[in-house]
Order: C-alpha cells, then structure tokens, then sequence
C-alpha cells in the first residue's frame, strides 16, 4: 500500500502523522510512503531522516492526496484537504466529528473510509489513541492555568507551588479520568493543594510537596 503523510495545515498543528521511525516500520512490512516535504519540521525531522527510512519525498500535498491509498494525518482535515480526498481512500487521524457538522458532510461528500483515532477501541474498552492526547491535554491545562495565574498575564499573581510564608494554591480538578489525573498529577508535581472531584469515586484531597 501506498501511504501518504501530508504536512499538517491546521494553525498551530505542528506534528507530523509519522516520525522516520514509524516510517522504517511500515517500509519493513512492504509498504511505499510518500511524505510531504518539511512536514516534520515541526518535530525537528528533515526530509532527509525520512528519506534514509525508505520514504519518498512529495513536494506537495497535492502530490500526497493524489497518490496515497491511505493518507495518515494528525488532526481533521481541513475543507481543502477534505476536497482532495476521494472514495476508495482512507484517511487515519483524529477527527472529533461531533461538533463539526461541515467536516462531515465533506468526508461523506467525498466517498473517503475514515478512521478515527478517538474511536479505536482496545481490549477491556480502552481508547489507546486518545489517552495519549489526553495526557498531554491534563498536563498542558495546568501548564497554562499556571501561567495565566501570573500578574503579568493579568491574573491575580498566584504561584502554585507557593514559597515559605505564602501556602500554594488550591486547585481544583473536576473529573478523575485520563485527562484529569494528569492534571492533578502535574499541579500536585508544581507543590499545589489539589482536590479531585470525581462523581465515580470518593472526593479525594492531595497535598503537594
């Protein structure tokens, strides 16, 4: 199978739907890949890692939606990317089709088999694709709480962590799953006073430090 990766289009997307390593993997199991030029510069990787993998270089995507039978992406595609798709194609990424109504319709417009990351389900009904992402997003809530927290971003100049004479700030995480032990995991890290409120479990209380 011919598989195309396409660099992503999306403001501020700057992954790439495989790395060189992901890419060698495949060309081992007798797969072609056609990789868009630069698209994983944003992770750091040149054409030329994905060249000494076993790919081919596109110099568009144009060239990648043309030729691939399956074109594996990050996130949805966008309305031009969706018009370049066509029946008899796949498309892997992630999708999150319920609130995007126009996306839809062009997917079905197009005829293109879709695979959700979000929807892949494993043993037990586990979501593998989407509790990585989910980790990421529990991580980076508190990140960002954090720095909008300080007096320069215009908030009320609240260190999470605290320092001696000054006790941390409490922080609150509503839902205990994959996104929100994360996020309790990286404020109670940062020295916060975090309670979790989840409506399956007890309501716990952590202290940092």
């Amino acid at each position: 199978m011919l598989i195309g990766v396409p660099k992503e289009i999306k403001n501020h997307e700057y992954r790439v739907g495989l790395t060189p390593t992901s890419v060698r993997e495949l060309v081992a199991r007798g797969h072609r890949l056609l990789v868009e030029t630069n698209a994983g510069k944003g992770i750091g990787m040149d054409d030329n890692e994905y060249v000494q993998a076993g790919a081919l270089i596109a110099a568009d995507g144009k060239e990648v939606f043309a030729k691939s039978a399956m074109v594996v992406k990050v996130k949805e595609p966008q309305p031009d990317e969706c018009n370049r798709l066509r029946e008899g194609q796949l498309l892997f990424t992630y999708l999150h089709l319920a609130p995007d109504p126009e996306q839809t319709r062009l997917l079905l417009d197009s005829g293109v088999t879709a695979i959700a990351y979000e929807t892949v389900t494993g043993p037990n009904g586990t979501l593998p694709l989407l509790a990585p992402m989910s980790e990421v997003a529990g991580r980076l809530s508190i990140q960002a709480g954090a720095h909008c927290l300080e007096k320069a971003q215009g908030g009320a100049g609240v260190l999470l962590g605290g320092v001696p004479g000054v006790a941390p700030a409490k922080v609150l995480v509503i839902g205990g799953g994959v996104v929100g032990d994360n996020a309790a995991g990286m404020a109670r890290g940062m020295g916060a006073d975090v309670t979790i409120l989840d409506c399956s479990l007890p309501r716990l209380h952590i202290t940092g430090r």
